[in-house]
């Protein structure tokens, strides 16, 4: 639960930080978030 809070919180910071940004900025964003969120459920896999 707490990747996806965290990747919540990405999506709305590019959201509302870049409102006119191009579609394929958006895309760009998506796949940072994405690897983001994989590496957060990798590292806290790992910690615990």
């Amino acid at each position: 639960m707490k990747i996806y809070i965290i990747w919540l919180i990405g999506v709305v910071l590019w959201n509302f930080g870049f409102p006119n940004a191009i579609p394929i900025a958006d895309v760009i964003a998506a796949i940072l978030l994405s690897f983001l969120s994989i590496g957060l459920k990798k590292y806290l896999k790992n910690c615990n």
